[in-house]
């Protein structure tokens, strides 16, 4: 007899618009999984990096920051990549200030383990006083002027925040990721799917690639998959939540590429030579 019991595969990822479109073909099983039954998980990335130290997921959403803490345990897919070419996280605030007042604030933060916190700590070369907020929230602690008692002066913002902060009133401050392409030369690695070790090398390029054909469907059917993703888009009418899946789901989701392979090298290499990753990191991406 042929055993129908299925491999569990439990997904984590943020309930954010790009991340919805990028896993609608899995999470509403619009292409065949074979053995393979995925499980998912919407979590705000920040537990999502922090869970990954149990390794309790088997494949989740990290920040690239995070993977530096992670390397005995995951693997980086080379599909499924938050990639901000010439834009990402940016800090806003109820007042114009210059990058040079931010060293002095208290900024919002979501969370030290984001690749947003790893940014701004390289722009402005020096660790900030910062407070740990839900991603959020964090647009709401800076029109309050404060987090549980704690004054906050600023905020870093990160998914749709980045199209919605000006209709709050706010004002730009520092676009990360405008500042490291304009550093660099290179995109900003922001967040990538990862996969665990232990699932051995037939389930790891089986999932990888059917998570590649899962982005490769929201893609090839945009409007399916955004009616999906629709319904996490905090305060994104059609047009805005289009421009955000735009901006997070694209070339770069299918594959990094050599280019984008090279920006994850440069953000851990800088982000052990500042001081803030304690070790040297090599990333190792998934054989596809």
């Amino acid at each position: 007899m042929v055993s129908t019991t299925k491999i569990s595969i439990r997904v984590g990822h943020s309930p954010d618009p790009d991340d919805a479109f990028m896993f609608h073909a899995l999470a509403n099983q619009k292409i065949d999984t074979g053995p393979y039954d995925f499980r998912h998980e919407l979590v705000d990335i920040e537990t999502l990096n922090r869970r990954a130290f149990s390794g309790e997921l088997e494949l989740t959403a990290v920040s690239l920051h995070a993977y530096a803490y992670l390397t005995d345990k995951y693997l980086l897919c080379p599909c499924g990549a938050s990639m901000g070419d010439g834009y990402g996280p940016m800090v806003v605030a109820k007042h114009a200030y210059g990058v040079n007042d931010l060293r002095r604030m208290t900024i919002a933060v979501p969370g030290t383990l984001t690749t947003a916190y790893l940014a701004l700590r390289l722009c402005l070369g020096l660790d900030f006083k910062h407070v740990v907020v839900p991603f959020d929230e964090i647009i709401a602690v800076i029109e309050n002027g404060q987090y549980h008692g704690q004054a906050i002066d600023a905020g870093l913002i990160i998914h749709e925040g980045q199209l919605t902060y000006a209709e709050r009133g706010l004002t730009l401050i520092v676009d990360t990721g405008k500042w490291w392409l304009e550093t660099t030369g290179l995109p900003l690695p922001l967040g990538a799917n990862a996969i665990r070790k232990d699932l051995g090398p037939q389930v790891i390029r089986d999932v990888n690639r059917l998570l590649k054909q899962s982005i490769r469907y929201g893609l090839d059917h945009r409007e399916e998959a955004l009616k999906y993703a629709l319904q996490y888009g905090r305060d994104l009418d059609h047009a805005k939540a289009d421009r955000f899946v735009g901006m997070y789901v694209n070339d770069w989701t299918l594959d990094f590429g050599p280019r984008g392979r090279e920006a994850v090298r440069t953000l851990l290499a800088r982000g052990y030579e500042a001081g803030v990753i304690p070790q040297s990191v090599v990333p190792e991406f998934v054989e596809d």
